[in-house]
């Protein structure tokens, strides 16, 4: 059953109530947002080396700029989700809100925990959002004997989503006696149509420009559509 996030949210708030619901209802779609950036990234750069390659053959600048770009996205996003109930003076959308909006103690004590599991699973996504991508620490920046920073990888990535993802399945548990599941695969209208387009025009690049060479061309051949 498709529900609009409106009516999703409205739900939430009837069987959780309005604060706890409003804020679980933004999160999930913050969640399932940031799945779907994610994913798209896997599908372009880490699934196979041919789809790499592919890219590379077409426009080689391009996406290293979009590989890049996804990345650091998501690890902006992943660091927001688990930043401090309020900074600067400001409230944030964040799960270390949800324990204390629990109203039954055993099932705030395990959310408690696993926000607590999912902080020290994400804490690489903060040092880069720290020290690299919201601020260039000048040390690092400069190589002058800066503490590197964390590893982060693509397992890593998993498995601080599974751990924001086990803290609000807890919350749905809950309340709903049911759970979410974010990881959906590629979607139409994603990164692999991209690629099977890229592919396609590749092939008949190469075809016009073996038009070209043998001098049995097309008037279409001589010059590129403006686009």
């Amino acid at each position: 059953m498709h529900r609009t996030a409106d009516e999703a949210r409205a739900d939430a708030i009837r069987v959780m109530g309005q604060e706890l619901g409003d804020l679980y209802s933004a999160l999930w779609q913050e969640v399932a947002w940031l799945h779907a950036k994610w994913e798209e990234h896997v599908v372009l750069f880490g699934a196979k080396e041919s789809r790499v390659e592919l890219l590379n053959r077409a426009a080689p600048r391009f996406a290293r700029i979009i590989q890049d770009t996804l990345w650091e996205d998501v690890l902006l996003h992943i660091a927001r989700l688990t930043d401090p109930p309020k900074s600067a003076g400001k409230e944030n959308l964040t799960i270390q809100r949800l324990a204390s909006l629990v109203d039954e103690p055993v099932t705030r004590a395990k959310v408690a925990e696993l926000v607590d599991a999912a902080q020290m699973a994400t804490e690489f996504c903060r040092d880069w959002r720290n020290r690299h991508l919201a601020h260039r620490d000048l040390r690092l920046a400069l190589n002058r004997g800066a503490q590197p920073l964390r590893e982060a990888s693509r397992l890593g990535v998993w498995a601080a989503l599974r751990s924001i993802v086990a803290t609000l399945n807890a919350i749905s548990a809950r309340y709903r006696d049911a759970t979410s599941m974010f990881e959906v695969g590629p979607n139409l209208g994603g990164a692999l149509n991209l690629l099977h387009v890229i592919d396609e025009g590749l092939n008949a690049a190469e075809e016009r420009q073996s038009r070209l060479t043998s001098g049995r061309f097309e008037p279409r051949d001589l010059a590129h559509r403006d686009l």
